[in-house]
């Protein structure tokens, strides 16, 4: 499978993988920006306990993504530490570095 097919499947089925427990009281935008291989834009919205995904670019997110997309989907295939990730600059963030904390605690994980 292409690195694009992965990122739109990981992206279609993150609301199936979503623990609306982990996510009491967020509600915010996240934008998801991919570069590289299967390069794409995602605008993730919790709110409500619910979370809904579309692809594109938010107006105002709380917090933004910046990472190649082969990473995000090794990230999302548990192959790689989100900390490894992001101190080797290789995922970039703006904004809310608590709701990305919070973030990455919402998801089923392998």
């Amino acid at each position: 499978m292409s690195v694009e097919a992965d990122v739109r499947k990981i992206f279609k089925h993150l609301p199936d993988v979503f623990v609306p427990e982990k996510a009491n009281g967020v509600h915010a935008t996240i934008q998801i920006a991919l570069s590289g291989e299967g390069a794409s834009d995602w605008i993730v919205k919790i709110a409500g306990g619910k979370l809904e995904v579309e692809e594109g670019q938010a107006d105002s997110p709380a917090m933004t993504l910046q990472m190649a997309a082969r990473d995000y989907v090794a990230l999302t295939r548990g192959e790689v530490n989100p900390i490894a990730l992001f101190t080797t600059g290789r995922v970039k963030l703006q904004g809310d570095m608590g709701l990305a904390l919070k973030f990455q605690q919402m998801f089923n994980r392998p």
